[in-house]
Protein backbone atom coordinates (compact mmCIF):
# COMPACT_ATOMS: atom_id res chain seq x y z
CA UNK A 1 0.00 0.00 0.00
CA UNK A 2 2.81 2.35 0.81
CA UNK A 3 5.06 1.99 -2.20
CA UNK A 4 1.42 2.00 -4.83
CA UNK A 5 0.46 5.15 -3.31
CA UNK A 6 2.57 7.16 -1.35
CA UNK A 7 6.03 6.47 -3.51
CA UNK A 8 4.60 9.06 -5.91
CA UNK A 9 4.19 11.83 -3.34
CA UNK A 10 4.97 14.71 -5.43
CA UNK A 11 3.37 13.53 -8.64
CA UNK A 12 0.40 15.86 -10.79
CA UNK A 13 -1.68 13.38 -11.36
CA UNK A 14 -3.90 15.61 -13.03
CA UNK A 15 -1.11 16.99 -15.35
CA UNK A 16 -1.58 15.50 -18.86
CA UNK A 17 0.25 18.34 -20.67
CA UNK A 18 -1.76 18.83 -23.70
CA UNK A 19 -1.68 22.72 -23.16
CA UNK A 20 -0.49 24.22 -26.01
CA UNK A 21 -0.74 28.09 -24.96
CA UNK A 22 -0.41 28.96 -21.90
CA UNK A 23 -3.56 30.58 -19.47
CA UNK A 24 -3.14 34.25 -19.75
CA UNK A 25 -4.54 35.39 -16.39
CA UNK A 26 -5.59 39.47 -14.92
CA UNK A 27 -4.90 39.86 -11.27
CA UNK A 28 -7.64 41.40 -9.83
CA UNK A 29 -6.39 42.69 -5.94
CA UNK A 30 -2.21 43.27 -5.87
CA UNK A 31 -1.53 42.58 -1.96
CA UNK A 32 0.99 41.19 -0.05
CA UNK A 33 0.13 37.86 -0.83
CA UNK A 34 -0.39 38.54 -4.68
CA UNK A 35 2.55 40.17 -4.72
CA UNK A 36 4.87 37.92 -3.17
CA UNK A 37 2.89 34.36 -3.95
CA UNK A 38 0.23 34.69 -6.37
CA UNK A 39 2.10 36.72 -9.18
CA UNK A 40 5.42 34.66 -8.31
CA UNK A 41 3.78 31.07 -8.99
CA UNK A 42 2.04 32.08 -12.39
CA UNK A 43 5.13 33.33 -13.41
CA UNK A 44 7.35 30.14 -12.67
CA UNK A 45 4.34 27.79 -13.76
CA UNK A 46 3.99 25.58 -17.42
CA UNK A 47 0.51 26.05 -17.60
CA UNK A 48 -0.45 29.77 -16.42
CA UNK A 49 0.80 33.12 -17.06
CA UNK A 50 0.81 37.08 -15.56
CA UNK A 51 -0.14 39.32 -18.23
CA UNK A 52 -2.18 42.34 -16.23
CA UNK A 53 -2.22 43.53 -13.21
CA UNK A 54 -5.45 45.23 -11.50
CA UNK A 55 -4.21 47.81 -8.49
CA UNK A 56 -5.93 50.65 -7.40
CA UNK A 57 -2.47 52.48 -6.29
CA UNK A 58 -0.02 53.50 -8.99
CA UNK A 59 2.88 52.53 -7.45
CA UNK A 60 2.33 48.92 -7.46
CA UNK A 61 1.00 49.10 -10.79
CA UNK A 62 4.22 50.55 -11.65
CA UNK A 63 6.09 48.31 -9.98
CA UNK A 64 4.38 44.94 -11.59
CA UNK A 65 4.39 46.16 -14.62
CA UNK A 66 8.27 46.80 -14.50
CA UNK A 67 8.63 43.33 -12.41
CA UNK A 68 6.27 40.64 -14.78
CA UNK A 69 6.06 42.80 -17.84
CA UNK A 70 2.24 43.23 -17.38
CA UNK A 71 -0.20 45.40 -18.64
CA UNK A 72 -1.08 47.53 -15.43
CA UNK A 73 -4.85 48.71 -15.19
CA UNK A 74 -6.85 50.27 -12.86
CA UNK A 75 -10.47 49.51 -11.29
CA UNK A 76 -12.10 51.99 -13.17
CA UNK A 77 -10.30 50.46 -16.48
CA UNK A 78 -10.61 46.83 -15.20
CA UNK A 79 -14.76 47.23 -15.04
CA UNK A 80 -14.70 49.35 -18.40
CA UNK A 81 -13.01 46.18 -20.45
CA UNK A 82 -9.64 47.82 -20.72
CA UNK A 83 -7.16 45.08 -21.98
CA UNK A 84 -9.46 42.20 -22.17
CA UNK A 85 -7.48 41.19 -25.51
CA UNK A 86 -4.47 40.57 -22.94
CA UNK A 87 -5.91 38.19 -20.70
CA UNK A 88 -8.25 34.83 -20.77
CA UNK A 89 -9.17 34.58 -17.21
CA UNK A 90 -8.92 36.70 -13.72
CA UNK A 91 -7.79 35.98 -10.38
CA UNK A 92 -9.56 37.56 -7.83
CA UNK A 93 -7.64 38.47 -4.78
CA UNK A 94 -9.36 41.40 -2.96
CA UNK A 95 -10.59 41.55 0.26
CA UNK A 96 -13.75 39.03 0.88
CA UNK A 97 -16.32 41.15 -0.10
CA UNK A 98 -15.07 42.76 -3.37
CA UNK A 99 -14.78 39.27 -4.70
CA UNK A 100 -18.34 38.77 -5.97
CA UNK A 101 -17.96 42.55 -8.08
CA UNK A 102 -14.85 41.57 -9.54
CA UNK A 103 -15.82 37.56 -10.22
CA UNK A 104 -19.18 39.71 -11.86
CA UNK A 105 -16.81 41.68 -14.25
CA UNK A 106 -14.86 38.66 -15.05
CA UNK A 107 -17.66 36.58 -16.11
CA UNK A 108 -19.29 39.98 -17.91
CA UNK A 109 -16.28 39.76 -20.49
CA UNK A 110 -16.30 36.12 -20.62
CA UNK A 111 -13.51 35.45 -18.76
CA UNK A 112 -12.95 32.41 -16.79
CA UNK A 113 -12.31 32.86 -12.60
CA UNK A 114 -10.31 31.82 -10.23
CA UNK A 115 -11.24 33.53 -6.67
CA UNK A 116 -9.42 32.99 -3.56
CA UNK A 117 -10.90 31.53 -0.51
CA UNK A 118 -13.27 31.97 1.05
CA UNK A 119 -15.63 32.60 -1.73
CA UNK A 120 -17.25 35.89 -0.06
CA UNK A 121 -17.92 37.62 3.38
CA UNK A 122 -21.66 36.06 3.11
CA UNK A 123 -23.15 33.03 1.91
CA UNK A 124 -25.55 34.81 -0.27
CA UNK A 125 -23.04 37.09 -1.90
CA UNK A 126 -20.88 33.99 -2.34
CA UNK A 127 -24.18 31.97 -4.00
CA UNK A 128 -24.20 35.26 -5.99
CA UNK A 129 -21.02 34.95 -7.34
CA UNK A 130 -21.49 31.27 -8.56
CA UNK A 131 -24.37 31.74 -10.05
CA UNK A 132 -22.87 35.18 -12.46
CA UNK A 133 -20.41 32.50 -13.28
CA UNK A 134 -22.40 29.83 -14.37
CA UNK A 135 -25.10 32.58 -16.03
CA UNK A 136 -21.55 33.47 -18.06
CA UNK A 137 -20.68 30.21 -19.05
CA UNK A 138 -17.19 30.59 -17.32
CA UNK A 139 -14.76 28.24 -15.00
CA UNK A 140 -14.90 29.04 -11.38
CA UNK A 141 -12.47 27.39 -9.23
CA UNK A 142 -12.23 28.30 -5.70
CA UNK A 143 -8.18 29.04 -4.66
CA UNK A 144 -7.84 25.92 -2.09
CA UNK A 145 -4.44 26.00 -3.11
CA UNK A 146 -4.23 22.50 -0.25
CA UNK A 147 -6.38 20.19 -3.06
CA UNK A 148 -3.80 21.16 -5.54
CA UNK A 149 -0.93 20.22 -3.32
CA UNK A 150 0.60 17.14 -4.21
CA UNK A 151 1.28 15.83 -1.50
CA UNK A 152 -2.46 16.23 0.24
CA UNK A 153 -3.74 14.69 -3.05
CA UNK A 154 -1.51 11.78 -2.50
CA UNK A 155 -2.60 11.46 0.79
CA UNK A 156 -6.32 11.73 -0.08
CA UNK A 157 -5.69 8.96 -2.66
CA UNK A 158 -3.98 6.64 0.49
CA UNK A 159 -7.02 7.45 2.77
CA UNK A 160 -9.41 6.59 0.08
CA UNK A 161 -7.89 3.27 -0.62
CA UNK A 162 -8.68 2.46 3.00
CA UNK A 163 -4.29 3.30 4.04
CA UNK A 164 -5.59 3.83 7.77
CA UNK A 165 -9.17 2.08 7.71
CA UNK A 166 -12.08 3.86 8.65
CA UNK A 167 -11.58 7.78 9.51
CA UNK A 168 -12.39 8.32 13.22
CA UNK A 169 -11.02 11.68 13.61
CA UNK A 170 -9.08 14.68 12.89
CA UNK A 171 -7.58 17.81 14.33
CA UNK A 172 -6.04 20.82 12.77
CA UNK A 173 -4.43 23.81 13.44
CA UNK A 174 -3.56 27.31 11.88
CA UNK A 175 -1.83 29.86 13.82
CA UNK A 176 -1.18 33.11 11.88
CA UNK A 177 -0.27 35.67 14.07
CA UNK A 178 -1.95 38.80 11.92
CA UNK A 179 0.00 41.89 14.04
CA UNK A 180 2.96 40.12 14.10
CA UNK A 181 5.90 41.84 12.48
CA UNK A 182 4.57 45.27 12.89
CA UNK A 183 1.33 44.37 11.42
CA UNK A 184 -1.01 46.57 10.55
CA UNK A 185 -4.20 47.14 13.00
CA UNK A 186 -5.92 49.11 10.03
CA UNK A 187 -5.52 46.08 7.66
CA UNK A 188 -9.06 44.67 6.21
CA UNK A 189 -8.59 41.00 7.75
CA UNK A 190 -9.82 42.71 10.78
CA UNK A 191 -12.71 44.69 9.58
CA UNK A 192 -15.70 42.78 10.02
CA UNK A 193 -17.50 43.98 6.54
CA UNK A 194 -14.42 43.43 4.28
CA UNK A 195 -13.40 40.16 5.54
CA UNK A 196 -16.54 38.62 6.64
CA UNK A 197 -14.95 36.56 9.80
CA UNK A 198 -11.67 37.18 11.29
CA UNK A 199 -9.37 34.23 12.01
CA UNK A 200 -12.17 32.02 11.01
CA UNK A 201 -12.09 33.27 7.57
CA UNK A 202 -9.22 33.68 6.85
CA UNK A 203 -7.42 30.87 8.32
CA UNK A 204 -9.80 28.22 10.29
CA UNK A 205 -10.95 27.16 6.41
CA UNK A 206 -7.69 25.80 5.61
CA UNK A 207 -7.61 22.63 8.04
CA UNK A 208 -11.59 22.50 7.58
CA UNK A 209 -11.70 22.19 4.01
CA UNK A 210 -8.18 19.79 3.50
CA UNK A 211 -9.48 17.61 6.36
CA UNK A 212 -12.83 17.27 4.41
CA UNK A 213 -11.07 16.80 1.06
CA UNK A 214 -8.33 14.37 2.32
CA UNK A 215 -11.42 11.98 3.95
CA UNK A 216 -13.83 13.07 1.18
CA UNK A 217 -16.89 13.94 3.50
CA UNK A 218 -18.97 17.10 4.19
CA UNK A 219 -19.68 18.78 7.69
CA UNK A 220 -23.25 17.57 8.61
CA UNK A 221 -23.14 19.62 11.82
CA UNK A 222 -20.85 22.22 13.75
CA UNK A 223 -20.78 23.60 17.75
CA UNK A 224 -18.04 26.48 17.74
CA UNK A 225 -16.59 29.12 20.62
CA UNK A 226 -15.09 32.15 19.55
CA UNK A 227 -12.63 34.88 21.84
CA UNK A 228 -11.59 38.17 20.63
CA UNK A 229 -9.63 39.36 24.21
CA UNK A 230 -7.52 41.75 22.39
CA UNK A 231 -9.48 45.13 21.80
CA UNK A 232 -7.55 44.80 18.40
CA UNK A 233 -10.10 42.02 17.20
CA UNK A 234 -13.15 43.66 18.33
CA UNK A 235 -14.91 43.08 15.18
CA UNK A 236 -13.53 39.73 14.42
CA UNK A 237 -12.61 36.19 15.70
CA UNK A 238 -9.22 36.23 17.36
CA UNK A 239 -9.15 32.88 18.19
CA UNK A 240 -11.64 29.78 17.26
CA UNK A 241 -12.10 26.05 18.11
CA UNK A 242 -14.82 24.12 16.12
CA UNK A 243 -16.32 20.81 16.36
CA UNK A 244 -16.96 19.43 12.83
CA UNK A 245 -19.01 16.20 12.75
CA UNK A 246 -18.78 14.62 9.46
CA UNK A 247 -20.99 11.89 7.61
CA UNK A 248 -23.85 11.84 9.25
CA UNK A 249 -24.96 9.31 12.42
CA UNK A 250 -22.07 7.24 11.22
CA UNK A 251 -19.16 9.51 10.19
CA UNK A 252 -16.58 11.28 12.33
CA UNK A 253 -15.24 14.36 13.99
CA UNK A 254 -12.64 17.01 13.49
CA UNK A 255 -11.65 19.06 15.81
CA UNK A 256 -9.98 22.73 14.72
CA UNK A 257 -8.76 25.86 15.81
CA UNK A 258 -7.62 29.24 14.47
CA UNK A 259 -5.89 31.70 16.00
CA UNK A 260 -4.76 35.22 14.50
CA UNK A 261 -2.07 35.83 17.47
CA UNK A 262 0.17 33.42 18.46
CA UNK A 263 3.38 31.30 17.64
CA UNK A 264 2.86 30.83 13.62
CA UNK A 265 1.63 26.95 13.26
CA UNK A 266 0.06 24.63 10.66
CA UNK A 267 -0.96 20.99 11.48
CA UNK A 268 -3.16 18.42 10.03
CA UNK A 269 -3.96 15.01 11.61
CA UNK A 270 -5.94 12.35 11.25
CA UNK A 271 -6.93 9.65 12.78
CA UNK A 272 -8.43 6.17 11.34
CA UNK A 273 -9.19 2.59 12.98
CA UNK A 274 -6.08 0.86 11.05
CA UNK A 275 -3.52 4.62 11.04
CA UNK A 276 -2.86 7.33 11.26
CA UNK A 277 -1.61 10.39 9.45
CA UNK A 278 0.14 13.31 10.96
CA UNK A 279 1.55 16.82 8.75
CA UNK A 280 3.40 19.68 10.03
CA UNK A 281 3.97 22.52 7.90
CA UNK A 282 0.74 21.68 6.32
CA UNK A 283 -0.97 24.65 5.31
CA UNK A 284 2.09 27.39 4.69
CA UNK A 285 2.74 28.38 1.53
CA UNK A 286 5.65 27.16 -0.67
CA UNK A 287 6.82 24.73 2.79
CA UNK A 288 7.90 21.49 3.03
CA UNK A 289 5.74 19.40 4.65
CA UNK A 290 6.39 16.69 7.36
CA UNK A 291 4.36 13.87 7.15
CA UNK A 292 4.44 10.64 9.13
CA UNK A 293 1.94 8.26 8.31
CA UNK A 294 1.47 5.16 10.90
CA UNK A 295 -0.38 1.55 10.12
CA UNK A 296 -0.19 -1.75 11.16
CA UNK A 297 2.49 -2.35 8.30
CA UNK A 298 4.64 0.22 9.80
CA UNK A 299 5.54 3.95 9.91
CA UNK A 300 6.96 6.22 6.99
CA UNK A 301 7.92 9.37 7.12
CA UNK A 302 8.49 12.61 4.69
CA UNK A 303 10.59 14.92 5.18
CA UNK A 304 11.05 17.67 2.83
CA UNK A 305 8.06 16.06 0.55
CA UNK A 306 6.47 19.26 -0.47
CA UNK A 307 6.47 21.12 -3.82
CA UNK A 308 5.09 24.49 -4.49
CA UNK A 309 1.50 24.02 -4.44
CA UNK A 310 0.91 27.66 -5.28
CA UNK A 311 2.70 27.05 -8.66
CA UNK A 312 0.42 23.53 -8.64
CA UNK A 313 -2.46 25.44 -7.82
CA UNK A 314 -2.25 28.11 -10.90
CA UNK A 315 -0.90 25.25 -13.35
CA UNK A 316 -3.93 23.06 -12.35
CA UNK A 317 -6.36 25.88 -12.86
CA UNK A 318 -5.00 26.91 -16.38
CA UNK A 319 -4.46 23.35 -17.36
CA UNK A 320 -8.24 22.67 -16.75
CA UNK A 321 -9.30 25.66 -18.35
CA UNK A 322 -7.12 24.71 -21.67
CA UNK A 323 -8.52 21.45 -21.66
CA UNK A 324 -11.72 21.53 -20.69
CA UNK A 325 -10.73 18.96 -17.62
CA UNK A 326 -13.32 19.17 -14.34
CA UNK A 327 -12.39 21.36 -11.54
CA UNK A 328 -12.50 19.80 -7.86
CA UNK A 329 -12.62 23.13 -5.07
CA UNK A 330 -14.91 24.68 -7.76
CA UNK A 331 -18.12 26.96 -6.84
CA UNK A 332 -20.20 24.32 -5.22
CA UNK A 333 -17.08 23.34 -3.25
CA UNK A 334 -16.61 26.77 -2.10
CA UNK A 335 -20.13 27.05 -1.13
CA UNK A 336 -19.97 24.11 1.70
CA UNK A 337 -17.30 25.97 2.90
CA UNK A 338 -19.18 29.34 2.85
CA UNK A 339 -22.21 27.47 4.81
CA UNK A 340 -19.73 25.95 7.39
CA UNK A 341 -18.47 29.27 8.71
CA UNK A 342 -21.79 31.03 8.65
CA UNK A 343 -22.47 27.50 10.61
CA UNK A 344 -19.75 28.19 13.20
CA UNK A 345 -20.10 32.08 13.25
CA UNK A 346 -23.99 31.17 14.36
CA UNK A 347 -23.34 28.00 16.92
CA UNK A 348 -20.46 30.46 18.65
CA UNK A 349 -23.43 33.43 19.19
CA UNK A 350 -26.18 30.76 20.28
CA UNK A 351 -23.82 28.29 21.52
CA UNK A 352 -25.67 25.89 20.49
CA UNK A 353 -24.94 23.02 17.78
CA UNK A 354 -26.24 23.78 14.55
CA UNK A 355 -26.57 21.53 11.93
CA UNK A 356 -25.88 21.91 7.89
Amino acid sequence: MFDSTLSAIGERDWDTGAVDEPVRIATVGCGNYARSVSLPAMAAGAYATPTVAVSGDPDTRATLADEFDVTALDYDGYEAGAATDDYDAVYVATPNRLHLPHAETAARHGKHVICEKPLEATVERAERLVAACDDAGVRLMTAYRMQTDPVVRRLREFVADGGIGAVQRAFGDFTFPVLGGGGDPDQWRLDRELAGGGALYDVGVYPINTARFVAGDDPAAVSATTRSPDPAFDEVDQHVDVRVEFGGDDGWVGNFSASFSGQFNTELELLGTDGRIAVRSAFEPGADREVTVETDAGTLEFAGAGADETVAEFDYFAHAVATGAAVEPDGADGLVDMRTLAAVQESAASGQRVEL
